[in-house]
Order: C-alpha cells, then sequence, then structure tokens
C-alpha cells in the first residue's frame, strides 16, 4: 500500500525547471519593455554641441503591411543653415543632396550665406527590396556646424512606399506638449565643446592610442589588469555557486517522499 501511495505522488520539478521558468518570465518582460512605443522615423544625433559637427543617424521602420519603402526625403533647415552635409553610402540606395538659395541671408561662424543644402533624398537602387514589410533601415548624414545652444533642429521627413503611399512626418509639437500622430523628426542643441568637437575627438583618439601602446607596469596594463581580476573573482563566485546549487539538488532528490 506504501510503494502504491509513492506511486501515484505528482513528480517533484527538477531544480533546473524551477529556475528556468522564473528566468523566461523575465526575460519576456526585459524584451517587451525595450521594445519602441511607437515606430517613427527618428534623427539620433552622435553630438548636440552648438558649433560642432555631428552624425545623425535617421531610423526608418517600415510600417506598412503590404509594400517596402522605396525612399526617404529629409528637409534641412534654412533658418540656421548647415555649410556642410556628407552622406554615408548605404548599399542599394542612392543619396541626393539637394542644394539652393536660402529664403534670406544667414550668418553662420561669422559668414553671410545664401545658399545651402536643403534636403537630402535616399532612393533604394531598380532591383532592390528596399525597407521590406517588418524591418528597419538607418541611414547617416554629417551636418555642421549645429546652431547656437538650445536650437531645436527639426528634420522633416517624407517617407514613400512601393504601393505609392506616402508617409508625411514633419508634425512639430510645442515646447512640453504630447507628441503628434507624425511627429518631425528632431533634436536639440546643447552647449558648445570647450576646444571643439574634432579636437576633443582627436585627443581622445591620441589618448586611446597610447594607453593600447603602454609598456607593462602603466596604467594602461594597470586597468586591464584590474579587469582581469574581477572577471576571476566573478568566475570563481560563479562555480562556487553552481557547486552549492548542486548539492541542493542532490540532497531534495534523496530526501524521503511524504507518506
Amino acid at each position: 500500500m506504501r510503494s502504491t501511495l509513492r506511486s501515484t505522488l505528482p513528480a517533484r520539478p527538477s531544480l533546473p525547471v524551477r529556475v528556468l521558468v522564473p528566468a523566461a518570465g523575465a526575460a519576456a518582460l526585459l524584451l517587451a519593455s525595450a521594445l519602441p512605443a511607437g515606430a517613427h522615423v527618428r534623427a539620433v544625433p552622435d553630438v548636440t554641441a552648438a558649433g560642432s559637427y555631428s552624425v545623425v543617424t535617421f531610423r526608418v521602420p517600415n510600417e506598412s503591411d503590404t509594400a517596402a519603402t522605396t525612399s526617404l526625403q529629409v528637409a534641412l533647415p534654412t533658418g540656421t543653415p548647415f555649410t556642410h552635409v556628407a552622406v554615408e553610402p548605404v548599399p542599394g540606395w542612392t543619396a541626393t543632396v539637394q542644394e539652393g538659395p536660402l529664403p534670406e541671408p544667414v550668418e553662420v561662424s561669422g559668414t553671410t550665406i545664401t545658399q545651402a543644402p536643403l534636403s537630402v533624398t535616399w532612393t533604394a537602387e531598380p532591383g532592390t527590396a528596399g525597407i521590406a514589410v517588418g524591418q528597419f533601415q538607418e541611414f547617416d548624414l554629417q551636418v555642421g556646424p549645429l546652431p547656437a545652444q538650445g536650437t531645436r533642429v527639426v528634420l522633416p521627413a517624407v517617407q514613400t512606399y512601393a504601393d505609392g503611399e506616402v508617409a508625411d512626418w514633419s508634425q512639430v509639437a510645442d515646447e512640453g506638449a504630447a507628441e503628434p500622430d507624425s511627429p518631425a523628426p528632431e533634436f536639440t542643441t546643447t552647449a558648445a565643446a570647450g576646444h571643439g568637437t574634432h579636437a576633443s575627438t582627436a585627443a581622445g583618439e591620441d589618448a586611446t592610442a597610447v594607453a593600447a601602446a603602454a609598456p607593462s607596469g602603466t596604467s594602461g596594463t594597470s586597468g586591464t589588469s584590474g579587469a582581469d581580476g574581477t572577471a576571476r573573482a566573478l568566475g570563481a563566485a560563479g562555480l562556487v555557486l553552481g557547486a552549492a546549487a548542486l548539492v541542493l539538488a542532490l540532497l531534495r532528490r534523496r530526501a524521503p517522499a511524504p507518506r
């Protein structure tokens, strides 16, 4: 009779199952939190300091369920124009920078200019897929110099699909207002860097090169040794925890079942 009772007891889940179930839930929660709130065309600058030259990444998702994106046109500011605009080549796409006269002369870095780059258009080359359904593409644009601190750099965009549909990302919200349905890509400039972005970048690259070439016993080596020591300590802690979990699992398996 005792053996029958033991055979009808529900199987006890092993330790790995108990660990994996909450871990899977946590992973799902993390993935959900990482999803963007709205899939719009965005402008992400790598530098926002006034007077600097920034690489602005336009992140373009395809929001159509049936057609690919075949073109993106971005309008550049004319009130605070850029004197320098350069595109990074994207395989399968042709980029065109259109220059023209400004509505009125503008002074930039002490020079009065009457014409400047007005727009940039990326067009999918014939025979290519463009931005397919469920995908996105990034287009990089180097611009500068950036205008004075606190300037909203608004970059309206027009996204065209293969079926002729057009998405106009040009709405601009007032300061502090909620984001509109079709917001224009934009960013706001910040305080100017002390010695200019180019000088700061060069200094940072030189410092990195010196640290990489530093001989044994210098600060570069000690930093690497510290990182190695931390990695070893974490590895040892992981082994200890793993061994403890294994012992706990064995003890649970050996424990007599309830009668």
